[in-house]
């Protein structure tokens, strides 16, 4: 359910304008500057030019780019929803539970195992017709993200803000993501249900299966997707992008972690699911597809915006009243502009 609609994106690559704008001003200041030192001393050149003003050019500057910053969104074309329908759809209910815990940032497959577990939730997302979907992060606990939803937009907002510091409580407790999962689903609506996990799949207990096996008997299936490596990684201890240590035990030996895909197969048996591995997103996002494509939809009712009006005229509005005000106030030297001496010009 988009409320924001964006008509022309194509167009946010001309605010790159205003980056060649501000350098070429800071060239210009750096000329000057250089050209009246050959010229004249400072003392001299304030007495022969007394009006000038740093501050004036700065603010100029700033309102020529506020201006073409609305001049570019009104090319843009925001649009905002304005008539909210309840339109029939057809699909499954996904979840898809999230491994956040901290063996996650191991690089064995890159970029790392959580950035390439937000890809491949992104790509099956893109290709989602009107399928439902919610989102659950786990660690040692669960935590819900999102909702079962048609909003696939805010699906991936919430996808991508998530991390490994975002539960304290630290461990693979799979069970707890299968017992939240089971909590998405309306025992009202007959929907074929589907819980995708995405783990290395190191869960320490036993437990997960046998959770598995009481959501299966809730009509829930159950697909595992593992990322990592059988041969595992180091998990990293990073600082601003940089490496500075690998995570150890109490020996003081690098811990190394693995992907335990025999975990993540039993708990997909368990729930007449599947395990799928990771590491080829384009066959990942297939297999999701075909099982798709072989379950039958049930319909069901969601609300979405049918009408849509125009924003553009709001900020060209704004960028002729930026352009406006450099015309008339910043070049002309108005009386009462004199009298508020804002660039010194009367000292």
């Amino acid at each position: 359910m988009d409320y924001f609609q964006l008509e022309e994106k194509i167009w946010f690559w001309a605010l790159l304008v205003i980056p060649v704008v501000v350098l070429m001003f800071l060239v210009l200041q750096f000329w000057k500057k250089r050209t009246q030192k050959r010229f004249a001393d400072k003392a001299l050149l304030k007495r022969l030019s007394p009006n000038q003003s740093l501050f004036k050019a700065i603010l100029k500057l700033v309102v020529w780019s506020l201006a073409i910053a609305c001049l570019v969104l009104a090319l843009v074309n925001p649009k905002i929803g304005t008539k909210l329908e309840t339109v029939k759809r057809e699909g499954v209910d996904i979840v898809f539970a999230v491994d956040v815990s901290k063996s996650m940032l191991a690089e064995d497959i890159a970029p790392n195992r959580l950035e390439k577990s937000k890809q491949l939730v992104t790509q099956i997302i893109n290709n989602l017709a009107s399928d439902r979907v919610g989102i659950i992060a786990y660690a040692g606990k669960a935590f819900p993200q999102l909702p079962i939803t048609t909003d696939y937009a805010a699906a991936k907002m919430f996808l991508q803000n998530m991390n490994t510091d975002m539960l304290s409580s630290q461990g693979t407790a799979i069970s707890e993501a299968i017992e939240l999962a089971k909590t998405y689903f309306d025992n009202e609506e007959q929907t074929n249900r589907i819980l995708i996990i995405i783990s290395d799949g190191e869960d320490h207990t036993d437990v997960a299966v046998n959770v598995a096996e009481e959501a299966s008997n809730e009509g829930i299936r159950i697909f595992t997707i593992g990322v990592g490596d059988v041969k595992g990684g180091p998990i990293p201890i990073k600082r601003n992008g940089v490496v500075l240590n690998y995570k150890k035990d109490s020996q003081g030996e690098t811990v190394i972690t693995k992907l335990d895909e025999n975990t993540l197969k039993a708990i997909a048996d368990e729930a007449n699911g599947a395990y799928i591995n990771g590491r080829n997103t384009n066959e990942v996002v297939d297999n999701i597809r075909d099982i798709l494509n072989k379950m039958d939809k049930t319909e069901f009712e969601a609300k979405e915006f049918a009408d849509f009006k125009d924003q553009f005229q709001w900020f060209l509005g704004f960028a002729l009243a930026f352009l406006l005000l450099d015309v008339f106030l910043l070049e002309r030297k108005t009386a009462w502009l004199k009298k508020l001496n804002l660039f010194n010009e009367n000292l």
